[in-house]
């Protein structure tokens, strides 16, 4: 994303010299701010598949890739760096669309995986929220009047309630918990919807974490001061599960019995429970970006790069579940979930496993390999 910054700086200042940003559109304050807006195709995702879809040879799957293009997706803040180009991007969002972001540098960031650690070293809190979370705030001040719906943090508080034995989480955690709450006080503005990560099914939807998940999550949103911009979970972010199978992948294994949430549609109506009962407001959106394909992980557990995936189904916010808002794209498809080098500082041992496609580029980086396998695989077809 790097790379991208002179250039989307330069833009963003033209953009704004040439047009206001004076559109009119509604705050987020209805049940559903999915509903009657279309998620925001960002150019970010949308000029890295275009120039994947110019390396292919095939006509016809490089039609499919351009159409993977228009496709609404968020954009990841993953880095200080990547700050500057998101008014750029922001601007480009239309009256009947909402903008997609992901929050995503807390200090010692995923805490319980090696491939995705973050920039900020455990005890940089004020550095996460002076250099990272205020320069965001005020570019969606800037920007009133668009729509825009705020991931906060993936992995972050559901590692605390499962991985709370590690010390690397140990030591993360109050930070986690300050950081993610300066977020929700800071981000509570008319026109952000946000959604707390929950993780997936078979991470918090296990039987003994779902209480312990939601009083987390709760406890965030009411250390935050309870934010009235905050609409529920997000779920699924990077992840496999099916919206709805039954049975679930992993249902029949010995402890299936021991997690009643086998697929999203499940884990979002009885994790909504029991966050209803915890205090916080309980509405879903799910990433089905990459889910299309199932049974290919040998445990529930494997998250890297997993072989033989395609994309799901496009973003909506007709769902059929009053409790999900929208089914979206947040992992950009095609970006690596983390490198199959051995050798790598970031190498994560599930990135090596028999599941995991290789050979695979550090994460973030894109991989042209997977992302022309997603294209094959999807479900429906592009």
């Amino acid at each position: 994303m790097k790379y991208l910054a002179f250039l989307s700086v330069a833009l963003g200042a033209a953009v704004a010299l040439a047009a206001p940003n004076n559109r009119k559109r509604a705050a987020c304050t209805s049940a559903n701010p999915f509903s009657g807006r279309t998620l925001h195709a960002n150019s970010f995702y949308g000029d890295r598949v275009r120039a994947a879809a110019q390396n292919m040879s095939d006509s016809s799957l490089q039609a499919a890739a351009l159409k993977v293009a228009d496709v609404g997706s968020f954009l990841w803040l993953d880095t200080i760096s990547t700050i500057p180009t998101f008014e750029s991007y922001l601007q480009e969002t239309s009256c009947d669309e909402i903008f997609g972001v992901v929050i995503y540098d807390l200090p010692g960031r995923d805490c319980a995986a090696k491939a995705s650690n973050g920039e900020l070293a455990v005890g940089q809190l004020s550095t996460y929220k002076s250099q990272y979370i205020d320069p965001i705030v005020e570019i969606v001040k800037r920007n009133p009047n668009i729509a825009i719906a705020a991931i906060i943090e993936p992995d972050s508080l559901p590692n605390l309630v499962t991985n709370s034995n590690l010390t690397t989480c140990q030591q993360s955690a109050s930070g986690y918990r300050d950081g993610v709450a300066y977020a929700l006080q800071q981000l509570n503005l008319p026109n952000v919807a946000m959604y707390i990560d929950a993780g997936h099914g078979g991470w918090l939807g296990w039987d003994a974490n779902l209480q312990p998940g939601a009083q987390e999550l709760a406890s965030a949103y009411k250390n935050a001061g309870s934010p009235s911009s905050v609409h529920g979970i997000a779920t699924n972010v990077a992840g496999w599960n099916a919206w709805s199978k039954n049975p679930g992948e992993f249902e029949n294994t010995s402890d299936g019995q021991y997690d009643k949430c086998q697929d999203e549609q499940r884990y979002v109506t009885i994790f909504g429970a029991a966050l209803q009962s915890a205090g916080m407001p309980n509405h879903a959106i799910v990433d089905t970006g990459r889910n299309a394909v199932q049974g290919l992980r040998l445990e529930w557990g494997d998250w890297c790069n997993v072989n033989g995936a395609g994309f799901g189904v496009r973003p909506t916010a007709s769902t059929g579940t009053a409790l999900a808002d929208a089914f979206v794209w947040v992992k950009p498809g095609g970006e690596s979930d983390g490198t199959s080098d051995t050798s790598a500082t970031r190498y994560d041992s599930f990135c090596g496993k028999s599941d995991a496609y290789k050979p695979a580029p550090e994460a973030g980086q894109w991989n042209q390999a997977y992302f022309e396998m997603l294209l094959k695989n999807a479900v429906p077809q592009f």
